[in-house]
């Protein structure tokens, strides 16, 4: 466990691998969003993208269990925003997502000084290494005198 005090700006990490399968982008879509492309494997052959594609926001989801499951996780009492989503490319079944960050920021809370605010840029990268997705993450993040 990573607290606000072991937090460095300017660290990098690379991890977590994700694959992605027909079965779950159908399910996702099917429940969350409902897009030909998302949903029915014909009707996204006739698509823009030519075949199925997961949701943006599915890439998102699987993005966030990649980080909760990473080796060295941080303290987080919780994620307050995430900003500069940009969906690069499509993600595909088949693939296989890996996550990189880097830590931008980090600030102590005004108000508590058991904690701490951590800005962390993220990036998804298929199994071609090319980039699908980028955002900016803002946790609020325990220090080691938190309780």
């Amino acid at each position: 466990m990573r607290y606000f005090e072991d937090v460095e700006v300017g660290s990098t990490a690379a991890f977590g691998s994700y694959d992605v399968t027909a079965e779950e982008i159908k399910e996702f879509g099917t429940k969350y969003d409902p897009q030909p492309f998302h949903t029915d494997e014909e009707a996204a052959a006739d698509s823009f993208f030519g075949e199925l594609v997961a949701s943006g926001w599915h890439t998102m989801a699987m993005c966030m269990r990649m980080i909760a499951e990473q080796p060295e996780p941080l303290a987080a009492l919780a994620g307050v925003e995430v900003e500069h989503i940009r969906w690069r490319k499509p993600v595909r079944p088949g693939d296989t997502l890996h996550l990189r960050t880097e830590v931008l920021d980090k600030q102590p809370s005004t108000k508590h000084g058991d904690r701490g605010y951590v800005t962390t840029a993220g990036e998804a990268v298929n199994g071609d290494d090319e980039v699908v997705t980028t955002f900016e993450v803002v946790a609020l993040v325990k220090g080691r005198a938190y309780d």
